[in-house]
């Protein structure tokens, strides 16, 4: 199982950013206290879709969610597929529990906090998909070791993957789009870009839907969105 190399500065042992933002609601309250318990990912042991679901399944882990828009999408559309969903920011927790009630998804695992000590529990070669959705870029040149696209973790989600697997990466931020393509070529041996021409990255594929936050940074901000995948060799 892979590890956090202390001291080495391309490898992120821990993730930044907000935790909690405007009060919830009194319904957003309450799935926090009744319904996140019943789903939630277990603070330790082994993550497997044995261990989460009962059955040995396809298992998907998306590394913040935000809202749970995409997380939702993809579990309503892969029924019999595992979903794992890790966020640190407690209103999008609330947010995707609302989803997961409103559509009945029972196959939705929600961890609310740290996504890579989640992902140092799974097992390797156990998840069939590894999603990143527009993270923080930590634009300065100085936060850059912040990032999540970065050596350590992205060989700890080419570890977790199976063969064949699919990583995902999304973002409308330039800086990030540089950075995360510097890493990536660090990792040819074990990634191939899925890739034929331009409009690949620049056209969001099938099965990806757009959520609120891709929305408004297209419409709000005017900025482009590039879309990667990632197989695993």
């Amino acid at each position: 199982m892979s590890a956090f190399k202390e001291g080495d500065p391309t490898t992120l042992n821990r993730l930044y950013g907000r935790s909690q933002g405007k009060p919830l609601r009194a319904g957003q309250q309450d799935l926090v206290d009744n319904l996140l318990p019943q789903i939630a990912v277990p603070e330790d042991g082994e993550v497997t879709a044995k261990s989460l679901f009962g059955e040995d399944m396809p298992l998907h882990f998306e590394i913040g969610f935000g809202g749970g828009e995409h997380m939702a999408y993809r579990a309503d559309l892969l029924p019999n597929h595992g979903f794992i969903g890790a966020e640190p920011f407690l209103n999008g927790v609330a947010q995707a529990l609302g989803h997961v009630r409103d559509e009945n998804l029972g196959n939705v695992r929600i961890y609310h906090g740290d996504a890579l000590q989640v992902l140092n529990r799974i097992p390797d070669d156990a998840l069939t998909m590894a999603y990143l959705l527009h993270p923080d870029p930590w634009p300065k040149n100085k936060h850059a070791k912040r990032r999540m696209m970065n050596d350590g973790p992205v060989q700890m989600i080419a570890d977790k993957l199976k063969p064949g697997g699919e990583f995902r990466f999304g973002t409308d931020h330039p800086i990030y789009v540089r950075h995360a393509l510097m890493v990536m070529r660090r990792f040819t041996d074990q990634f191939e870009w899925v890739i034929d021409g331009p409009d690949k990255f620049r056209n969001r594929p099938s099965g990806w839907p757009e959520t609120r936050y891709e929305y408004k940074a297209r419409n709000t901000f005017g900025h482009e969105v590039w879309y990667f995948r990632f197989r695993r060799k």
